[in-house]
């Protein structure tokens, strides 16, 4: 026996409940989906006649949100009311990790979920299945379960009676290709204590998941599975980023080094691709809540193997930033740098925690002076993510020379080749296909000798860059430059 589910509401309208809600009023035409969030610049935003201002982007998102808002799809504030309707309930909010108090600095900070939780228990009617789409620490959903069960006799529901089901929904999204992992994903958990509820969540997943791809655990399996597989992720980026500082002392190169252990069946060759460091909302975040949670229960050997993961993409961003600065004369105080990417990856406008903000926060406090370039990142996130004002100065060399520290401009394009006059060095820091086919030959003639290019996500044809007369460094290279 399973709910009739015929109104969902999420609370949290960011990178996992808009794109989720999206893909389920696509393929459940049937079903009334309200996306809420008390944000009502975000909302505006979903809410946009032209499509590439949303909030986020996601390939393919823009065309399922003009399929489906308005029909079935709604954005709005009215988080009370649409709660009210919902027969289910995601809670897709952020959990931080903590910045003071008991567990900074390792374990989540849940106030905006126990918010949700409260937010529900004041104004569900009837039966409701509640669905954790955050990440969160395991036993959370018994937080959540004890604050909708008090509820249940509490003087303010008296006038509507209510029953709730808590169920542990983790996302597995990988940003830029999102649309693509909901549509087609890889496995869909569900954790929970009622066959009824798990039922009624497999069976709207049911419509284009196939069934044998439907996992079912109990709801603490489920939370701390999420943690562990976005661990292991991270692991992986550590691992080959580490052997290509081995690689680049001992001559080898760590593509060909990764091609060859990528080929044994036992490994595999996904996220063995050497880069800046993890960035993105969770990797950091979800190892260091598995830290605390090993700490806590008094295993501190675990705790000290998955902080290392951590330490070492921290160790490795400012290796990298000491690089650039080495290559460059032991200096960059007053060079001009062109800096490449600023999104975690691409194919987001995401920028949380990128390893682009590190680097060039440790290039600003060597002086050096900036022009970012991102196709997806505005100049307002930059510099809520950096924390300096940028000049408006674009081949100004005088504005940036006087600066006693150092500094940043954004550049919106590329394609006149104005934003390479005067630079040092360029430093590509995301992946975006349209850095692969920069004129090479071009660009040269327009910066400072000897120029450099620093290629840390390894997109650049070598041999193009350098025929053009500049010197390449390239990630994992032991034969570079």
């Amino acid at each position: 026996m399973k709910y009739k589910i015929n109104n969902i509401c999420c609370i949290g309208a960011g990178y996992v409940g808009g794109p989720t809600m999206a893909v389920i009023a696509d393929k459940c035409p049937n079903i009334q989906i309200e996306v809420v969030d008390i944000n009502k610049i975000r909302i505006r935003q979903w809410n946009e006649d032209n499509f590439e201002k949303l909030p986020i982007f996601e390939p393919g998102l823009a065309e399922i949100i003009k399929r489906c808002r308005g029909k079935n799809l709604h954005f709005s504030n009215f988080v009370e009311e649409k709660i009210k309707k919902a027969d289910m309930i995601f809670i897709s909010v952020n959990t931080p990790t903590k910045k003071k108090g008991i567990g900074a600095g390792k374990a989540s900070d849940l106030k905006w979920v126990e918010a949700c939780a409260r937010e529900v228990a004041r104004n569900a009617i009837g039966h409701t299945i509640v669905v954790e789409k955050s990440t969160l620490p395991v036993r959370t959903a018994e937080v959540i379960k004890e604050i909708l069960n008090a509820s249940q006799n509490s003087s303010s529901n008296e006038s509507h009676l209510c029953s709730f089901d808590v169920l542990s929904n983790p996302e597995f999204l990988s940003e830029g290709t999102a649309i693509n992992d909901l549509m087609y994903p890889d496995r869909v958990l569900i954790g929970g204590e009622n066959q009824e509820a798990i039922d009624s969540l497999s069976e709207i997943y049911s419509r284009w998941v196939p069934r044998n791809k439907i996992l079912e655990t109990n709801i603490w399996s489920s939370e701390l599975a999420k943690l562990t597989a976005n661990a292991f992720l991270a692991q992986r980026i550590s691992s080959i980023n580490s052997i290509s500082a081995l690689c680049e002392a001992t001559g080898a190169d760590v593509r060909e080094v990764a091609r060859a252990i990528g080929s044994d069946n036992r490994i595999g060759s996904k996220f063995l691709d050497s880069g800046p460091g993890f960035g993105g909302s969770c990797f950091k975040k979800d190892i260091l809540n598995l830290v605390y949670l090993a700490e806590y229960f008094g295993l501190n050997e675990v705790a000290n193997f998955w902080e290392s993961v951590v330490k070492i993409n921290s160790w490795h961003q400012k290796r990298i930033s000491e690089i650039i600065v080495k290559k460059l004369f032991g200096t960059v105080a007053n060079k001009k740098l062109v800096i490449l990417g600023f999104a975690f990856k691409a194919n987001t406008n995401d920028t949380r925690e990128s390893a682009a903000i590190t680097i060039c926060k440790n290039l600003l406090n060597e002086g050096a002076n900036l022009v970012i370039h991102d196709p997806k990142v505005t100049a307002t996130q930059i510099e809520n993510d950096l924390n300096i004002n940028p000049v408006n100065s674009l081949g100004n060399e005088n504005s940036f020379f006087n600066a006693k520290a150092g500094n940043w401009e954004h550049s919106k394009c590329i394609n006149n080749l104005e934003i390479f006059n005067n630079a040092y060095a360029i430093v590509i820091l995301t992946e975006w296909d349209e850095f692969r086919a920069l004129k090479w030959t071009e660009i040269v003639e327009k910066m400072v000798p000897p120029a450099w290019v620093f290629d840390s996500r390894s997109i650049v044809n070598t041999k193009e860059v350098r025929d053009a007369g500049l010197s390449l460094w390239r990630l994992g290279d032991g034969l570079g430059d």
